[in-house]
């Protein structure tokens, strides 16, 4: 087949509106000058009236598909999304709601079944400490709060509410020390030299409720960017808090906390993204059910496993 055959054929059955069908020529190429060199395909010239068929042809097609896609969506998302942008419908069942919220979270679901008190993060040397920096969400607290700063801690088997003060807390508990990477969800991540009791310590002296599955850890002196009380609050399984290498810190870089930094009692997560290390920690309750979490509660994912 020659080279004007094979424009005929790419041309098909496509004709103008006198019924004449449209010359597609093709444009000579210069031949390689050597055997291996590369042989560029023949440029083809299309008629006009086949072009603007064929491009309102696919103009139509990809409007159809954009408009089946976007339907798709409005069936797919569930009815708590939509309600953020203004949509409502009434065709949703109970177990069709409950499985559309949940497919977006099976990166949660993979995290929590992966996870293992035997596996840790890595641990550096004091060479590889990173600078630190002022990371609050909002606007940093006045440091005021410190002096009559109190832990308080529910949901406990003795059926009391205990209050201790970092006095408590640094002369009863052992300290531990790692050097440990935290990870942030905006994707930024910095190391430090980290000191305090274990969380598991806590937990061993002040048992929960034999029915506890989580703790909801809070910071009642957290503020948002125009520097209103904002209370912080996350929700941290407990089998994650018993890990060795979560901490309640007291102390960074071999210093006492500050306040930029959650003075004068932190958790700290290795395992867990930056959004789970609460800052300012004043609350620990223990309950059986998975407790409300500030950003969870603005779309972000609730496990935040690394």
């Amino acid at each position: 087949m020659n080279s004007e055959e094979k424009g005929h054929s790419l041309q098909g059955k496509d004709t103008t509106s006198a019924g004449v069908e449209p010359e597609v020529k093709s444009v000579s190429v210069k031949k390689p000058q050597s055997f291996l060199g590369e042989r560029p395909l023949p440029a083809i010239e299309i008629a006009p009236q086949i072009l603007r068929y064929r491009s309102r042809r696919d103009f139509l097609v990809f409007g159809a598909g954009a408009l089946a896609a976007l339907a798709g969506a409005g069936f797919l998302l569930p009815q708590e999304t939509l309600s953020r942008i203004g949509i409502h419908r009434n065709i949703d069942s109970p177990e069709k709601e409950w499985f559309l919220n949940k497919a977006p979270r099976i990166d949660d679901d993979v995290a929590e079944a992966l996870y293992s008190a035997n596996r840790s993060v890595p641990t550096y040397t004091k060479s590889q400490i990173t600078p630190l920096k002022n990371n609050y969400n909002g606007a940093t607290p006045d440091p005021g709060y410190i002096s009559g700063w109190k832990l308080t801690l529910d949901g406990l088997a003795s059926g009391l509410s205990i209050s201790l003060d970092i006095r408590n807390l640094l002369t009863r508990f052992l300290v531990h020390e790692q050097i440990t990477r935290l990870v942030c969800v905006e994707g930024w991540s910095a190391i430090a030299w980290w000191a305090g009791l274990r969380f598991d310590d806590l937990l061993h002296a002040y048992p929960p409720i034999s029915q506890a599955k989580w703790a909801r850890v809070e910071s009642s002196v957290n503020l948002d960017a125009s520097g209103n009380p904002d209370p912080y609050f996350m929700s941290l399984d407990l089998a994650t808090a018993r890990h060795p290498q979560t901490l309640l810190a007291t102390h960074v870089n071999g210093q006492p906390l500050t306040v930029d930094h959650g003075a004068p009692l932190r958790l700290l997560v290795p395992v867990k993204l930056g959004l789970k290390n609460v800052k300012a920690i004043t609350s620990i309750t223990y309950v059986a059910e998975e407790p409300r979490d500030y950003w969870a509660e603005r779309g972000y994912s609730r496990y935040d496993g690394i």
